[in-house]
């Protein structure tokens, strides 16, 4: 940032990890009045062994003593039950596999909180996300996001510099009028430079684990936190020659791709006497949820694991309109490489993709995300 940049009232999202705690003290560094907020998402069973928002809490107040910044704990449990957590049961419910924390970025830490932010007469929000937010003038200049406002230009979201850490698929949702007031300082930096810093400077939480898994269910088992609110409903698993191997526990359950968990490991044995192939692992391909039959597969390049189009709904684009047909790069889930694609035209709120080469488990529920090189374009949910 340069000497003649104007300073900013900036809110950061605190969430007790690092990456929040880092970006914090880069903003103040840059002189900027710099205001902490912890979320509070989830309050049931918040002293249970699995759910760490009390500790998180402590360590993100410690981390803005440090810093020397002020810090607000702020319950959005009431919002995030109805915006986020209903919709993650309905969509579980009717079979699909949804990503809560997708819709978490754009309904919570980027509707409801950069809402209360700016109650606080922030200028800007920031979180630690591994992202980048560029803005483009009308002239085609890049204008420094940290000091561009709204009608200055449109905004980009790109992903951040470190390969491995970049969560641009899971901020895919987010519109003009949120990117207009988001900085992710970190986005620029690689996870390593994160850690670095925060032991240079003294952070508390310096070594903490980055945490995993969604947020609400932390690391406990995920079918025993699934069960206390969706009823089993127990039905035949089937090979693709349509024998019987075993029985699943409702299909809510299981998601496409699935290899562990699915309670037919010690048949590998008989399945090949019964014609199902020798000791290849079993994998989840499909779920017909007009029969309650799961089907399983042997092998990861099974043909039912591999697509090689998909349709999509509920689109959300970043730049408010949908990209002009053509070629581009999308991923249909998060830990995967970009694969190219073919954007098919009338892509407004659906879109169809079709690819050179076949995607494996391409999951109802999930979302695929659209790329133009570093550019994230938006995506929707993948319906078929």
């Amino acid at each position: 940032m340069s000497k003649t940049s104007k300073l900013r009232r900036i809110v950061v999202g605190l969430s007790g990890g690092v990456d929040s705690a880092v970006t914090a003290w880069l903003l103040k560094q840059q002189g900027h009045e710099v205001v902490g907020i912890f979320m509070k998402n989830w309050e049931d069973d918040d002293d249970s062994e699995y759910c760490s928002s009390n500790i998180d809490f402590v360590d993100a107040a410690a981390v803005a003593d440090v810093i020397g910044i002020e810090i607000e704990h702020v319950n959005f449990a009431a919002e995030y039950k109805d915006r986020v957590f209903a919709e993650f049961l309905r969509e579980y419910s009717g079979g699909r596999t949804p990503n809560p924390d997708i819709l978490c970025n754009a309904e919570i830490k980027f509707k409801a909180f950069l809402d209360h932010a700016m109650r606080l007469g922030a200028e800007k929000i920031a979180t630690g996300h591994y992202a980048r937010v560029r803005c483009i003038a009308q002239d085609g200049r890049v204008l420094d996001a940290a000091q561009a406002k709204g009608g200055d230009g449109h905004f980009e979201l790109l992903k951040g510099l470190d390969p491995s850490k970049d969560q641009s698929y899971f901020l895919h949702r987010l519109n003009q009028a949120q990117l207009v007031n988001t900085l992710f300082p970190v986005g620029e930096l690689l996870k390593t430079e994160v850690r670095r810093i925060a032991l240079e400077i003294g952070l508390p939480n310096a070594k903490k684990k980055d945490s995993t898994g969604i947020c609400f269910i932390g690391e406990r088992p995920f079918r025993e936190f699934l069960n206390r609110f969706i009823a089993k409903e127990p039905g035949p698993i089937k090979n693709d020659k349509g024998q019987t191997i075993g029985e699943h526990v409702g299909l809510s359950f299981y998601t496409l791709g699935q290899r562990q968990g699915l309670g037919i490991g010690g048949l590998k044995a008989k399945g090949a006497q019964r014609g199902g192939g020798d000791h290849a692992p079993w994998f989840v391909a499909r779920k017909d949820l007009d029969h309650n039959t799961l089907w399983v597969v042997q092998g990861h390049e099974h043909p039912w694991l591999q697509s090689l189009q998909l349709s999509a709904q509920d689109a959300s684009w970043v730049a408010g309109v949908a990209p002009q047909a053509g070629i581009f790069n999308a991923k249909t889930r998060y830990r995967q490489l970009d694969a190219p694609c073919l954007l098919a035209a009338g892509a407004d709120t659906t879109f169809h993709l079709s690819f050179p080469e076949p995607q494996w488990a391409v999951t109802p529920g999930q979302s695929a995300v659209l790329y133009d090189g570093e550019v994230c374009l938006g995506g929707g949910v993948i319906a078929s």
